[in-house]
């Protein structure tokens, strides 16, 4: 029954603002959770509130299932309602959910993918441990502190496994975790939510309506947030891009980083060297290294990236940039495609154990010196010059024409025409031959 009423409460709650569910069960019990209208969205200082009473004393033992994405909609879809239960791709969860004290945050607002993490880790006061359920299995768990564990779940993807297929792969490593702790005899309170909205959809009051006709706006694109290493509270290193892809076996399989969390654990900088360090809960480790130095024809400091650096499978391939990324200290380096084998800007290193490890970053930005904007990349410098090769071919072709437009105007302004003609019934005109 607490299934369905939170299939049937994400059927009435709709908002134009960002949001993810929340589900949250435990074996000690939890405090209860006060009646809502439907349609409510529940803001931080709400979640706030709840979890100060849900962990206000005592040591606890927190499971935080975090999918990449998350929305009602996959509740709806892929819930098997109406006593469809074989179909559901959510058995283990809504066994859970039935035999275990819960509550459930049917519209969570969203703000950004670290949220929900930073605020168990400050309720808590434990450092988060990234596990899954075979570490999980061999792991001992000291009960007389506080713990948060978090198990990283994937989502569907445009190519690959169907949406259901990973929601019930996922359904079934929320049994296995579950199972896991139920053996250790560990009292536990579990947590299934997103690091995002799998879908957003706007919908506004008939209320508020315009009446008649009206264009259709363009749905605006979905931006992640970046990348960032952060010093003493203060950002230090920022890095975005759309896709992160690498390719670590010769028939070309590319496998997208940026869909992943990293960890930033070795991670440093200073005022002449910084470095990236992204470790990804699927084995990747991902390191960029910068520097900067003052250059006295330009009269001022710019910095490179050196090195890109992918470890895998205990071998690392490393790519130097140094020749082609770099900017001024004071900005960011931004471009639209970097790769280490078309248009190259990443040369890889002739030592290289692996020749057929290739990388290909779309929309990629990164800075790691001077963000004096806080949170915000500094102006971009683009690898995209001035004057690309159309931009000459055009200027060259239209200089041409118009010297040839200028020196056929130069010839006909040159032309002279007779001023003198010989009149038939007069004499004629005599021209003498010598003087």
């Amino acid at each position: 029954m607490a299934f369905l009423a939170l299939l049937f409460t994400l059927f009435s709650t709709g908002s134009s603002v960002a949001q993810v569910p929340l589900l949250m069960w435990s074996s000690d019990g939890l405090p209860a959770l006060a009646s809502t209208a439907a349609g409510h969205i529940t803001s931080k200082d709400q979640l706030t509130t709840y979890l100060s009473s849900a962990f206000g004393s005592g040591r606890h033992t927190v499971l935080l299932f975090l999918q990449d994405k998350l929305s009602k909609d996959d509740f709806t879809v892929f819930g098997g309602v109406f006593g469809n239960k074989q179909d559901s791709a959510f058995e283990n969860l809504e066994a859970a959910l039935h035999s275990s004290s819960s509550v459930m945050f049917p519209a969570l607002e969203w703000l950004d993918s670290s949220a929900i993490p930073a605020l168990l880790q400050e309720k808590l006061g434990a450092s988060p441990l990234l596990v899954d359920a075979d570490t999980l299995s061999h792991l001992s768990i000291n009960t007389s502190a506080s713990n948060l564990l978090i198990i990283n779940l994937p989502y569907c993807t445009s190519s690959g496994k169907s949406c259901k297929k990973v929601l019930h792969d996922n359904d079934g490593i929320i049994g296995k975790v579950l199972s896991v702790m139920k053996d250790k005899k560990v009292h536990y309170t579990a947590i299934y939510t997103g690091l995002k909205p799998s879908r957003v959809i706007s919908e506004a009051s008939m209320s508020i309506q315009p009446a008649g006709r009206s264009l259709l706006q363009a749905v605006v694109p979905e931006v992640k947030p970046p990348i960032m290493f952060n010093v003493s509270g203060n950002p230090c290193i920022m890095l975005w891009a759309q896709n992160l892809n690498i390719s670590v076996t010769s028939e070309s399989v590319w496998i997208d980083l940026a869909t992943e969390v990293p960890s930033m654990t070795g991670s440093t900088c200073n005022s002449s060297n910084s470095l990236l360090v992204l470790t990804y809960p699927s084995g990747y480790i991902l390191s960029f290294a910068m520097s900067q130095r003052f250059y006295p024809v330009s009269a001022r400091n710019w910095f490179t990236l050196d090195s890109v650096q992918l470890q895998a499978n205990g071998q690392t391939a490393s790519f130097s940039g140094s020749r082609n990324i770099y900017a001024p200290t004071e900005y960011s380096f931004h471009c639209q495609s970097v790769t280490s084998f078309r248009d190259i800007l990443l040369v890889a290193n002739k030592t290289n154990p692996t020749p057929a490890w290739r990388l290909n970053f779309i929309d990629f930005q990164i800075q790691g010196f001077g963000l004096a904007n806080g949170t915000d990349f500094s102006y971009a410098s683009d690898c995209a010059g001035f004057f690309t090769p159309g931009i000459w071919m055009g200027l060259v072709t239209g200089l041409l024409f118009l010297w040839i437009f200028v020196y056929g105007l130069h010839m006909i302004m040159q032309l002279n025409t007779m001023d003198r003609f010989d009149d038939p019934k007069g004499p004629s005109i005599s021209v003498p031959q010598s003087e």
